[in-house]
């Protein structure tokens, strides 16, 4: 047994300290870090040989950049456990930065924070696990089972870490003096290119999510609106409000056929009178965990501080001190804590074994779920109601799993979550099919609306952001959004009135249409509907409510 022990440890390829630190950051550096080295080509101010000799040098700056932090990190008896640490982060987030152009960010890390399991395993594919045996684990081995440290003693470590960091930091000095400005420029343009950078990106990432995003636990609920009211309270023989809020998931305004896109995404919705499309609606974030509690939040994006939306009363809060009847019907995963203090309404086993499979379900569910509860409310009822119905919608990357095989209307399709091996238009036509199976979605909740006699009905529709599907190497969403593209950050946005709530409200459905092509963002959903509820509190920015920019509008 000795001798096997003995020649399994021949066999080992013994490496100095130092040798294994530069190796390491080779590999991490220069293999894993390819597409961001093809970003920074694709911006060099040069051609031909100087193109080249400019990434060299970037090649170089980055391997010395990790071997000299590596000098620091990694020593004799905890390098291995580091190294595997480091491989593993690097090598997955490398993974998404390359095939699906994401940008790693504190925004993605909260994003994998609330991920339940369903969510995750769309991401799982065959290219992923490929990716993860060939990139992750296969070094992983080699360096646990191939590799020996050799032995040396402490002064000949410290010594030899010394040297290597002078080098290290010399050739970094010296390339960035060459090619300051080049770098200067294309660093202060494009910022967004340090999320490319693995396993930075990750690290820095998780440490700005952790300071500046991570929820404060045994935090005081703060009160907000305290003074919310309604204008007008409801008589008998009048009908109450009834208004429901649909909260998309991924739709992109872009491929609305209401937008003016080319594929008829949208003929029922088309189809529709009393319907107002804006056109030019953007969001608050490019993710749910994001746009989600900021829309609801009653603060602008600008403004909007993720910590206090957390703990502080929103939207929902202020409809149900007013007097509404305030419930949330849900088909994602979750309502991001905006509706922790409201009815949260629970879908009848009946309805889900219609429309699950599993703990993933179907649109569709939201149809039977609001003909379920308008069904409960009794004829002479005088309770003005808010439903906020929130969709699985078009979430990615498993797009043919959103939508009934009778929804495939647009062919050829992707269908498989490995999304970057399909063609351009294999990916638009299953994302698109979404898009037509949500226009089903909306017109059949109207419909439903339509029907109800005990109050005067609308629908708000909008999505809480966008998604790229392929666009200058993006997939997906959640990228920063000072830097995310259109596709990400355009969503769709609609408001329906029933002919009974244009009765009774005069001008609302005129006023709105007036402004059905400027823009609007989520940071409208607060004060608007408020005001469309008649509810009236200080708490109301009347520079975002849309009923006041269209009366401003008028006697202008």
């Amino acid at each position: 047994m000795q001798k096997n022990l003995q020649k399994r440890q021949n066999k080992r390829i013994t490496l100095s300290l130092g040798s294994l630190n530069l190796i390491l950051a080779i590999w991490i550096a220069g293999v894993l870090n390819l597409t961001f080295f093809q970003h920074v080509y694709a911006l060099t101010p040069y051609q031909g040989i100087k193109a080249y000799l400019f990434i060299a040098a970037t090649v170089v700056i980055l391997v010395a950049f990790y071997n000299f932090i590596f000098q620091f990190l990694q020593w004799r008896r905890s390098f291995k456990w580091l190294a595997v640490i480091l491989l593993l982060l690097a090598g997955l987030s490398a993974y998404f930065v390359s095939s699906l152009g994401i940008v790693i960010s504190a925004d993605q890390i909260q994003n994998i924070m609330q991920t339940d399991h369903t969510e995750a395993r769309d991401l799982l594919s065959w290219r992923l696990i490929g990716w993860f045996l060939l990139m992750v684990l296969l070094p992983i081995l080699l360096l646990l089972f191939m590799v020996s440290i050799k032995e040396q003693t402490y002064l000949q470590i410290v010594r030899h870490k010394l040297v290597n960091a002078l080098l290290s930091l010399a050739c970094i000095l010296a390339l960035l003096f060459i090619f300051y400005v080049d770098y200067a420029a294309i660093f202060r343009e494009h910022r967004s290119l340090k999320g490319l950078i693995s396993p930075q990106n990750t690290i820095a990432a998780s440490y700005s999510y952790i300071k500046h995003k991570i929820p404060q636990k045994n935090q005081p609920l703060l009160r907000y609106g305290l003074d919310a009211h309604l204008l007008q309270k409801v008589v008998a023989g009048q009908k109450a409000k009834l208004l429901v809020i649909v909260v998309g998931e991924t739709a992109r305004a872009e491929s609305f056929s209401l937008n003016g896109y080319a594929q008829d995404t949208n003929p029922l919705l088309a189809a529709q009178t009393d319907l107002i499309n804006f056109s030019q609606a953007s969001s608050c974030g490019t993710a749910t965990a994001v746009s989600v509690p900021c829309m609801f939040s009653g603060m602008p994006r600008v403004e909007y501080d993720e910590q206090l939306a957390s703990h502080r009363e929103g939207l929902l809060d202020i409809a149900q001190r007013a007097g509404y009847k305030v419930t949330w019907i849900d088909n994602n995963s979750g309502c991001k804590g905006t509706c922790d203090r409201v009815e949260r309404y629970v879908i009848p086993a009946a309805i889900t074994q219609k429309w699950c499979q599993g703990k993933e379900c179907l649109d569709g569910i939201l149809i039977d779920s609001l003909t379920d509860y308008l069904k409960q409310i009794a004829i002479d009822d005088t309770q003005p109601r808010l439903l906020v119905l929130h969709q699985l919608g078009s979430h990615g990357p498993a797009y043919y799993k959103r939508i009934p095989p009778a929804f495939r209307k647009f062919k050829p399709t992707c269908d498989t979550n490995a999304i970057q091996g399909c063609s351009r238009q294999q990916l638009l036509n299953s994302y698109d099919n979404t898009i037509y199976y949500t226009d089903y979605i909306l017109n059949q909740l109207i419909e439903v609306l339509k029907q109800q006699s005990s109050h005067q009905t609308a629908l708000w529709y909008l999505s809480d952001h966008g998604e790229s599907t392929g666009e200058k190497g993006m997939y997906l969403h959640g990228a920063p959004y000072r830097f995310s593209p259109s596709q990400q950050t355009h969503i769709p946005m609609l408001i329906w009135f029933s002919s009974n709530w244009q009765q009774s409200n005069p001008g609302q459905y005129g006023c709105l249409q007036k402004l059905k092509d400027h823009a609007v963002s989520q940071d409208n959903l607060f004060p608007t509907t408020l005001s469309l509820l008649n509810i009236e509190s200080k708490v109301i920015d009347r520079h975002f409510d849309l009923m006041q920019q269209c009366s401003t509008t008028e006697s202008g």
